[in-house]
C-alpha cells in the first residue's frame, strides 16, 4: 500500500520505511535520544531495519499514519522524525519528534509538528493530541507549548521507570 508524503515550506514528511535504517540507526543513537527517550538497543543497520519493521510499520499499516522521516527539500538530507503515535499506556494519539543535533534549533521541529497537528485535526479526524516528554527535556516542552499543548500531569509508561510530563491539545 502507498502512503502519503506531506510537504511544508522547507520539508518533506515521508512515512519511515526500511530503507531509512541507516538514518534511524544514527538518530536513535544521538546523545539526546538516549538521554530523553531512551536506549532502544538499536546498534546496527539490521537492528534499525527490524525496529522500523516491528515498531513503526505495523501502526502505519493499521492506522495509515505513524512515524515520518523529515527530509530537507533543498537537498534530500534526512534530518529527523516527526509523527503521530498510538502509544501503549497513553490514551489517544501522541505527537512526537526528534532531530539530528546539526538540525536542532532551526525551526524544523515546529514546522514538521505543526503539519502533523494539521494532519491529525483536519484529515484524520483526531480530536485530541497528547504528547509525553522527559521532565528534563525543556526544549521539547517549549516546542509542545508553542504548538498549543498544555501540560496536564504526569505518567509512567508500561515497562518504563521514568515519570514523564503529559501534554494535551483539543481541536
Amino acid at each position: 500500500m502507498s502512503y502519503k508524503t506531506y510537504e511544508t515550506e522547507r520539508l518533506y514528511l515521508r512515512p519511515t520505511q526500511k530503507e531509512d535504517a541507516a538514518f534511524i540507526l544514527e538518530l536513535l543513537n544521538t546523545p539526546k535520544w538516549i538521554q530523553f527517550i531512551g536506549d532502544r538497543n538499536v546498534h546496527t543497520e539490521e537492528d534499525a531495519a527490524n525496529y522500523i519493521k516491528e515498531r513503526m510499520l505495523p501502526q502505519l499499516e493499521r492506522l495509515g499514519f505513524s512515524n515520518y522521516t523529515v527530509i530537507l527539500k533543498s537537498d534530500g538530507t534526512k534530518i529527523g522524525t516527526c509523527g503521530l503515535y498510538d502509544r501503549e499506556g497513553l490514551e489517544g494519539i501522541d505527537i512526537g519528534f526528534a532531530f539530528l543535533p546539526a538540525f536542532e534549533g532551526q525551526g524544523f521541529g515546529y514546522e514538521s509538528s505543526i503539519k502533523m497537528k494539521e494532519l491529525a485535526f483536519n484529515e484524520l479526524a483526531i480530536t485530541t493530541i497528547r504528547a509525553i516528554t522527559s521532565k528534563g527535556n525543556t526544549a521539547s516542552q517549549k516546542l509542545l507549548e508553542k504548538l498549543g499543548l498544555v501540560c496536564t500531569g504526569t505518567t509512567i509508561l508500561p515497562d518504563e521507570d521514568k515519570e514523564l510530563f503529559v501534554y494535551q491539545i483539543d481541536k
